[in-house]
């Protein structure tokens, strides 16, 4: 962080790192405009919009395009001092396979505000700590993706659950033909719930387990085992067809392995042995509200903070994400790990180009040999597809100014802060040490959040600039805006702004402090996230193909 500089004029560009031959322009900037650009002025050439990206000095075909210290592109045309970059004149390249130094003296923020802090966590036999309180149903096939359909809307009616009742408000209203106002569409009282140490029942559904290969199942197996052993989940139902590829002893092994002293209640259902559907619906509810209550004996107490595991993700990201939101998670990563707890950074083909920055992280040669492994492994069975990581960035990306794939890299990176990386994880495997783990997952949104929180994520950080709906099923998804206009315009879905880090109002630790401070308050469940208050539960397994 301490090469990290922010050249602001006017606060109209910032250049991020001193050896940026680029900078952002954090607002619409005419021709002919005087900026500065590093240590001199530079007049445009062109108009540059919010968010993209001018050069300092003119760039002939085969330059580098240097951004937050690190190669992210390659010009393919000359490009005149105080010109636009874009993917008409500049094509993705890294730097990636630089050696890297073994990076030591990690200089940790300082958390003396932190230190003794706890949060209320509900507190499991195996010693993790949970941020909520969930009871969790689940198929181990697609065939009975109905059935936990069935047993969604049941369970539901029976608590008062219906996270939709203003909408169907509407409907009626617009079907009766009535104009819409606040006594049509305003919400039914809800129902007391009769668990209140509950914080709700979980129904998980997916498109595999059975017409795959058999490594697809033994990978669902173990992420639904993951879910199932998870810190924010009491115990299980799991629905079963009987004949899929995904058995029910792949699962029970899976179990077995993560919490060996099977200090969780799991019920297995099979439909094939048990015949008609009412026999199916009777026995599963039965074990589902048997379930609810022994979840319910359980309370929130005092837990270290140290007891978090931080997931931290991207998605809809924008020009400012890297520069604001991006930094300011790595922030609130740095101070977690400083205080014994523990992150996740997932999203290995938004690592590109950044390869050999967190190489030199890694605290063994081992864990830097993994990770380069792991990912040249990714990256060649994308090459066997006709696919490639510079595929990586959204149409909606590049519109915001994130032109190549090293150039969302670089920015995306900076979710996992500076500290050092204590252990390189594959797909499902999970967290077991304190400190920042690297997590191989797709740069899918759904698809890395899910596998996130089975690896062990109690709480998550999710960084837009676009904006983005995105929660997960059993942990607590907080939205972070790069950018105030988002957080105004989407207000129901961001949960924190920081948008003043790009207005220059707040600073990256100020508001680091302050979003620690909202995850304390998340996890000892005072605050309840927009994602989980609009019920999204987003959960795509991800079956090792190609996705970006």
């Amino acid at each position: 962080m301490s090469d990290v500089i922010a050249t602001q004029n006017l606060r109209r560009t910032i250049r991020i790192h001193r050896l940026d031959n680029v900078s952002v322009a954090l607002v619409d900037l005419p021709a002919g405009a005087e900026v500065e650009a590093g240590d001199a002025v530079v007049t445009l050439a062109e108009p540059i919009a919010r968010k993209h990206k001018f050069t300092h000095q003119a760039l002939a075909v085969g330059d580098l395009v240097i951004m937050y210290g690190v190669t992210v592109g390659r010009a393919t045309q000359a490009i005149a001092a105080g010109g636009r970059i874009g993917t008409d004149n500049v094509e993705h390249v890294t730097d990636s396979d630089q050696s890297e130094t073994r990076r030591t003296g990690w200089q940790a923020p300082d958390v003396t505000a932190f230190e003794g802090r706890t949060f209320d966590g509900f507190h499991r036999g195996d010693g993790s700590v949970g941020t909520a309180n969930y009871w969790l149903v689940v198929p181990l096939v697609f065939c009975e993706n109905r059935n936990i359909e069935v047993l969604r809307t049941c369970i539901n009616d029976a608590l008062g659950n219906d996270p939709h009742r203003r909408y169907k408000h509407m409907a009626r209203s617009l079907l009766k033909g009535e104009p819409l106002t606040e006594d049509n569409v305003s919400e039914e009282a809800v129902m007391d719930t009769p668990f209140p140490n509950v914080d709700g029942v979980r129904f998980l559904t997916h498109s595999l387990g059975c017409g795959g290969t058999r490594e697809d199942a033994k990978a669902l197996c173990q992420l639904l085992a993951g879910y199932i052993c998870h810190p924010n989940v009491a115990g299980a139902t799991v629905l079963s067809l009987g004949c899929q590829n995904a058995e029910a002893s792949l699962l029970q092994e899976a179990i077995a392995a993560r919490d060996p002293s099977a200090t969780r209640p799991v019920h297995f259902f099979e439909q094939q042995a048990l015949g008609d559907e009412q026999t199916l619906m009777r026995e599963t509810l039965s074990a589902i509200f048997d379930g609810l209550r022994e979840a319910n004996e359980l309370t929130r107490q005092p837990a270290p903070v140290s007891k978090l595991v931080l997931g931290v993700e991207c998605g809809g990201s924008d020009g400012f994400s890297g520069i604001s939101a991006n930094p300011l998670v790595g922030g609130v990563m740095d101070r977690l790990v400083a205080l014994g707890g523990s992150g996740i950074l997932s999203e290995f083909p938004e690592l590109c180009g950044v390869e050999h920055e967190l190489a030199a992280r890694c605290t063994s040669d081992e864990l830097a040999a993994r990770f380069r492994e792991l990912m040249s492994a990714y990256q060649r069975h994308a090459g066997a597809v006709g696919a490639d990581f510079s595929m990586n960035p959204s149409p909606g990306n590049i519109r915001d100014g994130l032109i190549t794939d090293a150039m969302k890299s670089a920015g995306a990176a900076r979710k996992g802060g500076d500290s050092p990386i204590v252990d390189v994880l594959d797909y499902t495997e999970p967290v077991t040490r304190p400190g920042l783990s690297l997590l191989c997952t797709p740069g899918n949104d759904v698809e890395s959040t899910t596998a996130m929180a089975g690896s062990g994520a109690n709480l998550m950080l999710f960084t837009t600039g676009l904006g983005t709906p995105t929660g997960n099923p059993v942990t607590p998804v907080l939205k972070i805006a790069s950018n105030s206009d988002l957080a105004r315009r989407m207000f129901d879905a961001i949960d924190f702004d920081a948008g003043p880090i790009v207005e220059g109002s707040s600073s990256i630790d100020a508001l680091a402090d302050a979003l620690l401070e909202r995850c304390i308050e998340t996890a000892s469940g005072r605050y309840q996230s927009c994602a989980s208050r609009l019920d999204q539960q987003d959960f795509i397994p991800w079956k090792r193909g190609v996705s970006l």
